[in-house]
């Protein structure tokens, strides 16, 4: 515990000094200052546990020197005792007003500052003591939140592994598409906390193939028309399995499974949406999922060669893409051959 005084009469301050000494508890420090710079310097260095401090001071008065205090400790925080003579109410109504939190008069009755300073070290106490276990509170929320979000994400990743194994697209896709769907996530300059999500709910974009028939999803050949209709219901089934949840993470997933075959110009799917009617991650992930497929081998077609992949999507621009995640994906090429290198297919 830390007490301040601050009294331009250095006979005040030794009577204070020793009224303080008896009431304070043993290992208190108490701090004396005739200068009310000095004593201002301290409390903004420091939080003492209370302030005591002279009205009729030279350079800064008592009324100017709580003002100045209260810059970097609240009334609730540092309690602030005035002392001032008897006959000057109307500073003692200003005391107040700039954040004292109680006064004396002078000269100090022993009787009356006794039961004044125990109250306000006991208030300090109190609350010193309830800021702590505020602390406490918070970070056991902080680390109760974290499992949740863990718990979130094992269960993405677990249905994302259930998808997976239906599906000839590799968990290395997975990986490389919601990298880069980030990627772009932080380009456009989303929140930290966002880019995050969209890292953990972009691999479940094609959850809805659990309920593709085996032999539409895995057709090595062109699918006719009736089989692209069936294959498309991927979109909407992989909404229904994730909607309805309380957890942002999910609801992000179901947002993403639901739009990220939609396209700019409205032709995509299952809505027709267009420009920014279509959500921004349904957008994002577009981009960063095309991407991969084009540049990933399936049963059904060989990988494409980068400079074809980067030509196809700079010619969709405006078209089946937003043309700000386009820009926003190719301004981080470095980045994006980092992620493709860092998670490479099995057989590569």
């Amino acid at each position: 515990m830390a007490i301040a005084i601050v009294d331009d009469t250095p006979l005040n301050l030794t009577l204070i000094q020793a009224l303080v000494r008896k009431l304070a508890p043993a290992g208190t420090e108490i701090v004396c200052f005739t200068s009310p710079r000095e004593g201002l310097d301290w409390c903004g260095a420091h939080e003492p546990d209370l302030i005591i401090v002279d009205y009729m001071m030279p350079d800064l008065n008592g009324i100017e020197f709580i003002d100045a205090v209260r810059q970097f400790h609240p009334a609730d925080v540092v309690p602030i005792l005035m002392v001032t003579a008897a006959h000057e109410k109307e500073i003692r109504y200003q005391s107040l007003t700039a954040g004292a939190n109680d006064f004396l008069t002078k000269p100090i009755d022993r009787h009356e500052f006794d039961p004044r300073v125990r109250t306000m070290l006991a208030l300090r106490n109190s609350h010193t003591r309830l800021r702590s276990w505020n602390d406490d509170l918070r970070q056991a929320v902080i680390h109760k939140t974290a499992d949740i979000v863990a718990r979130e994400r094992e269960t993405i990743a677990r249905l994302a592994r259930a998808a997976e194994f239906r599906d000839p697209e590799t968990g290395a896709h997975i990986l490389r598409m919601a990298h880069y769907s980030q990627l772009i996530a932080q380009r456009l300059g989303l929140e930290p906390e966002l880019c995050e999500r969209i890292l953990s709910a972009a691999p479940m974009h094609d959850v809805g193939k659990v309920g593709t028939p085996d032999h539409i999803l895995l057709k090595p050949g062109r699918l006719t028309d009736e089989e692209m209709a069936i294959m498309r219901r991927h979109a909407t089934i992989g909404y229904d399995i994730l909607k309805g949840s309380s957890s942002p993470m999910i609801q992000l997933a179901a947002e993403i499974a639901l739009s990220h075959h939609e396209k700019f110009n409205g032709s995509g799917y299952p809505g027709g949406l267009a420009a920014e009617a279509i959500p921004l991650s349904g957008r994002i992930v577009a981009v960063a999922d095309v991407f991969d497929a084009l540049t990933s081998a399936r049963p059904y077609k060989p990988a494409w060669e980068l400079d074809r992949a980067v030509a196809f999507l700079k010619g969709e621009r405006g078209q089946h893409f937003d043309p700000t995640c386009v820009d926003a994906f190719f301004d981080q090429w470095s980045a994006v051959l980092a992620i493709r290198e860092r998670y490479k297919d099995d057989e590569e």
